[in-house]
């Protein structure tokens, strides 16, 4: 999973354009999503997005994802979970002070933003902490319905 994870990294600017197409994609489906019950769809879509992301990123399915705005580095990786930047504990050489042999998240995160277009500026965005109560459901399901939350209906507000 670690050399996928890498991967995913160095191919930050390609999987930050399949996403946001996937993304409107997903979002745009909000009738159907909402006819059938966002609830009722939560276990079949997080098992999907577990495989999936677990695949790409090493996901740990905190049901807020970032990797947007993590130079697709899922800061959950993290073995101190370090939600916005590094501790101060990075080896000389970029590797995490916890497990020496791997690189630190965030060396990583630092490294993707810089490939994507979004990601230079979304990595400055501070994220609030994770909520535990959020583990293991669905992020692109509260994407979904946070953003048909926010969109203006027709008569022009939200």
């Amino acid at each position: 999973m670690y050399a996928v994870r890498r991967w995913s990294v160095r191919h930050s600017r390609g999987l930050e354009l399949f996403y946001a197409g996937f993304e409107r994609l997903f979002v745009s489906l909000h009738p159907l999503w909402n006819a059938l019950g966002y609830e009722r769809l939560e276990k079949p879509v997080a098992a999907v997005e577990k495989v999936v992301k677990g695949i790409l990123f090493d996901c740990k399915m905190c049901g807020q994802c970032a990797l947007s705005s993590t130079g697709m580095s899922c800061s959950m990786n993290c073995p101190k979970t370090i939600r916005n930047g590094p501790c101060g504990g990075v080896r000389a050489n970029g590797n995490c002070e916890v497990k020496p042999d791997m690189r630190c998240v965030w060396v990583e995160g630092f490294a993707g933003s810089e490939r994507m277009k979004e990601g230079k500026q979304a990595i400055r965005v501070v994220q609030i902490a994770v909520d535990r109560r959020l583990e293991g459901r669905s992020s692109w399901l509260k994407v979904a319905r946070d953003k048909n939350a926010k969109a203006p209906t027709v008569g022009g507000t939200a």
